[in-house]
């Protein structure tokens, strides 16, 4: 589940030092004031074009001045006015989906498509929301979108399962909250589904379920403080699930080494063209993008200024490199409390649906303790490392699942999701 995108400014921009490779000098580029104005000057920095074929060296100054023939002012703001409608809606498309919705309702119908709603609520890779939904009289089914498959960084649609997972999760604590117990069974059948049968039970509100319209993917630096004794303990056994164990690592030294596989399989990503293709296809550069699709990656979420469509891409040709990310790696790694390693002990996709479940209950609990998650898959995405990775952290069975680090941290700005009835078939 790769959740970065890439860090610029339009406008003054300049050259930092590489955090990861020991302080060596880098070609990459960090954010400074959006509107400082004034001249921008600087040597010029050499731009590898994506086909492999020439490269081109561009200067701050000469960008700056094409981007303001073509949208941008002198001193490198936008200047497109859609951008503060664009953000109106983007503010109101949040409000209307992460939202409780309204209590005491009767109607069987509408109880099911609310219970959809709230496991639309759960992450997905690269929020492609990669499931539909089927209702019964008292039961719901969730299924695989294949059409939402990401067939580069997830060929065996590992995470695709873990995301179906984590919905079951978001949709079984809501029906406890609207007074139903949710069992549910893998139905392994030509037509694969998850099948969640509902029956009446006590109300019961938990804390897990409060949590499930704050949770999110902090794409951002933590404060780097540690956690408590208790607090780990409830990570733990929130985490931990039927097939399904989770490795909590706070040693530094067990943080770097994992730190060193991430850059290893970020690296191998990274000069993967199609895998850069593929993560580009689904950021959404702009609220009014976002607002449109109502899925994939919003790049405000990380942190990013918005762009129009076509100069936001034209930006992440330029910017998004493998030295700027490994850099921003290392930084989101040494902020965090721990690392959560999730491994299931079947490689199977019902133990990927577990493992999805575990997951869950670990964010949610951890949102309800004000610590933030994210994703760091990238040991287990390259298959090739995989093994390997386990072997350092002591896995001698079952196959890792998923990275996450855990801190706390500020809030980010929020994905969207798609409506209800267009994940329902």
């Amino acid at each position: 589940m790769k959740t970065s995108l890439w860090r610029i400014a339009i406008g003054r921009v300049s050259p930092v030092r590489s955090e990861y490779h020991g302080g060596a000098r880098c070609g990459n580029f960090a954010r400074r004031d959006l509107c400082g104005g004034g001249r921008v000057t600087g040597r010029p920095t050499a731009m590898a074009f994506k086909d492999g074929t020439r490269s081109a060296m561009l200067t701050r100054r000469k960008f700056i001045t094409t981007a303001a023939a073509t949208g941008l002012g002198a001193t490198g703001v936008l200047t497109f006015h859609s951008f503060s409608k664009g953000s109106s809606e983007y503010e109101q498309a949040v409000k209307q989906v992460w939202r409780h919705g309204e209590r005491g309702s009767s109607d069987a119908p509408a109880i099911l498509r609310e219970l959809v709603r709230y496991a639309t609520l759960a992450p997905s890779s690269h929020n492609t929301q990669c499931w539909k939904f089927r209702l019964g009289d008292q039961s719901v089914s969730i299924l695989p979108d294949y059409q939402r498959r990401c067939l580069i960084v997830d060929p065996d649609d590992h995470h695709l399962f873990v995301s179906l997972g984590c919905a079951a999760e978001n949709l079984v604590q809501a029906a406890s909250a609207m007074g139903f117990r949710g069992d549910t069974l893998f139905n392994t059948g030509a037509n694969e589904s998850l099948d969640i049968s509902l029956v009446r039970a006590t109300e019961v509100r938990t804390p897990l379920f409060e949590a499930i319209l704050r949770r999110q993917s902090t794409r951002g630096e933590f404060d780097a403080k540690p956690l408590s004794n208790d607090e780990l303990g409830l990570l733990e056994t929130a985490g931990s699930g039927n097939g399904v164990r989770v490795f909590l690592l706070t040693d530094k030294q067990a943080m770097e080494n994992v730190l060193d596989f991430v850059v290893q399989g970020n690296t191998a990503q990274m000069r993967d063209p199609a895998f850069v293709r593929e993560l580009k296809d689904w950021i959404r550069f702009n609220g009014r993008q976002a607002v449109r699709q109502g899925d994939g990656l919003f790049s405000g979420a990380s942190g990013n200024p918005s762009a129009p469509s076509w100069l936001g891409g034209l930006m992440f040709d330029f910017f998004f490199t493998e030295n700027a990310e490994n850099d921003k790696y290392a930084r989101h790694v040494r902020s965090s409390a721990g690392i959560a390693v999730f491994v299931s002990e079947l490689e199977d996709k019902n133990h990927w649906i577990e493992a999805g479940r575990a997951f869950q209950r670990f964010a949610l609990q951890a949102t309800a303790m004000d610590v933030r998650t994210a994703h760091l898959n990238q040991p287990v995405e390259v298959a090739s490392l995989r093994p390997r990775f386990a072997k350092s952290i002591g896995i001698s069975g079952g196959r890792p699942d998923l990275v996450i680090r855990f801190g706390r941290g500020p809030e980010m700005p929020r994905s969207l999701r798609r409506s209800v009835d267009a994940v329902i078939i």
